[in-house]
């Protein structure tokens, strides 16, 4: 990618991106408007000049990786039970769209290689990673996932995170070129630091409600982006802005692009 790439990551060691220029990420896909973590969602994202998509990767029972955020399906699909106690036959039987629109009946849950083949061309994404059990399932998971991008040859194009350091942990185990981002939900963020050095994580994605200048200042002076989730009021997009974040994930991209826009205009 050359130096001019709208698409390419933000540079953690520049201080912060300039006026208007953090990347655009679109949390769960445009999930203001569409069912989260489906390729109708997805596809919505990219229309609206999302620049990163994240989305949530779980393994099934049978040990493929699928896009879904809930431990269990009812909320966000017409099926129950536990995702990782199900086969990938058994969960892409079910609708996951019709539950927030008749207009999605018949989306069904994406696995990532069909999220790789969708946003890779267009777009980075932010894979996060979702396990609960046993240690060997989470890195089963990562293990999966950092294989499916290295062999598109597109780990420069991914951030890996998670909330579970053993998630995170198995993503570098993977592979020494996966790029690492350490989701942190509330301070201290001293263990946050900690991981990000020994991970050799690439960014820190804090909840917005803790971002400081002063957390922004640090997570630059360690070498490190800031993603910051989920930031959906314009206003507080334009504030964050104004702290120097690399990043912000957001339910809305269109709001996204018009804090661009703003930033971007002359005073």
């Amino acid at each position: 990618m050359s130096a001019a790439d709208p698409n390419a990551p933000a540079s953690p060691t520049s201080g912060g991106p300039q006026a208007g220029g953090f990347l655009r990420i679109a949390h769960r896909g445009a999930s203001a408007e569409c069912p989260e973590n489906t390729l109708a969602a997805f596809r919505r994202a990219l229309e609206l000049d999302a620049q990163m998509i994240e989305c949530d990767l779980q393994l099934t029972a049978d040990g493929h990786v699928v896009v879904f955020h809930d431990w269990t399906l009812e909320r966000t699909s017409n099926g129950s039970g536990v995702v990782r106690e199900l086969t990938l036959a058994a969960l892409r039987r079910l609708d996951v769209g019709a539950w927030r629109d008749r207009r999605y009946a018949g989306e069904r849950m994406p696995t990532l290689e069909e999220t790789l083949e969708l946003v890779l061309p267009r777009a980075q994404l932010n894979l996060e990673l979702k396990s609960r059990g046993s240690r060997e399932a989470a890195q089963r998971l990562a293990q999966a996932a950092v294989g499916a991008v290295a062999a598109r040859g597109a780990l420069d194009r991914v951030v890996f995170s998670s909330f579970d350091p053993v998630c995170v942990e198995a993503a570098r185990s993977a592979s020494d070129a996966a790029r690492i981002g350490i989701l942190w939900d509330a301070p201290p963020f001293d263990r946050a630091w900690q991981l990000a050095a020994a991970l050799g994580a690439v960014a820190l994605h804090p909840r917005a409600s803790t971002v400081t200048p002063a957390l922004v200042r640090e997570a630059h002076e360690r070498g490190l982006a800031v993603y910051v989730w989920t930031v959906n009021a314009l206003a507080d997009m334009l504030r964050l802005a104004g702290y120097g974040v690399d990043g912000l994930m957001s339910d809305h991209p269109d709001r996204l692009r018009e804090a661009v826009r703003r930033l971007s205009a002359p005073a």
